[in-house]
């Protein structure tokens, strides 16, 4: 079953990503060559705190394991899921995908976007700027009457026009009370793929891209996600709600 939203459930959705995307804007004016993750990560706990929210990512559980940061920090050839350390200091060069995931009020706000710390390569530029244009392009697609399929085709086709390619060991999902809510929404496959979006479905819709290969592995640490060939990966997300006239984009500033 996919969760359709009433009138009140949308606002509070609307809320908690308005909290979501304000952390995330001022996580973005953060990133600079010096400062560590593990601080990037301490500010976005901090605001969290200041806005009356939670992280909906701090102690999230798959098995025994607990995610221990607050926030998703990935760098270059970390694709999602890095955890902020101490010993991870931003420089020039880097390409980092910052991911913040909320609980306000009951709900979820989820959104993700990549920045550059100058001077970056033609290449990394290219990789970043494609994948957003690839999230662009896919909300078109979030409609009434399509399948979850039209998005996923979307997204592998700007991507792959691009010569990029889509992470297929990761997709978006649906989101609500819960981070990850029915339907999941891969970022490839075919266009009659998946089941059909309905009014009042909130979903977070997030294209991860690489440089070169789509494969990916998880590093040590158990968590975090890496390209295997150690090129460059970027992503983007926004939470939206599917509604009769075309997606309301919830996380947008």
């Amino acid at each position: 079953m996919i969760p359709i939203k009433n009138k009140e459930e949308i606002q509070k959705m609307r809320e908690a990503c308005k909290v979501a995307a304000r952390v995330l804007d001022s996580l973005v004016d953060h990133v600079e060559s010096g400062i560590s993750t593990y601080d990037l990560d301490q500010k976005g706990k901090a605001l969290m705190a200041e806005l009356g929210a939670d992280s909906a990512c701090f102690n999230y559980k798959v098995g025994s394991k607990c995610y221990p940061a607050y926030t998703c920090i990935s760098i270059n050839e970390e694709v999602v899921h890095g955890i902020g350390r101490l010993d991870r200091t931003l420089k020039p060069g880097d390409c980092v995908s910052l991911d913040v995931v909320v609980r306000y009020q009951g709900f979820i706000g989820d959104n993700a976007r990549t920045v550059v710390i100058e001077p970056v390569s033609d290449q990394v530029n290219h990789l970043v700027n494609a994948t957003k244009a690839a999230l662009d392009y896919a909300l078109q697609y979030a409609q009434p009457g399509n399948r979850v399929g039209e998005i996923s085709n979307a997204v592998q086709r700007f991507a792959e026009e691009q010569n990029l390619s889509v992470v297929r060991d990761f997709v978006g999902h649906g989101v609500g009370r819960s981070m990850h809510e029915e339907p999941q929404i891969p970022n490839f496959g075919p266009r009659r793929a998946g089941p059909k979006l309905k009014s009042g479905m909130t979903l977070a819709i997030e294209p991860m891209i690489n440089l070169g290969s789509s494969q990916v592995e998880i590093a040590e640490d158990g968590w975090t996600v890496l390209t295997r060939d150690r090129q460059p990966s970027a992503h983007f997300e926004h939470t939206v709600l599917i509604c009769p006239n075309g997606p309301e984009i919830l996380t947008k500033i």
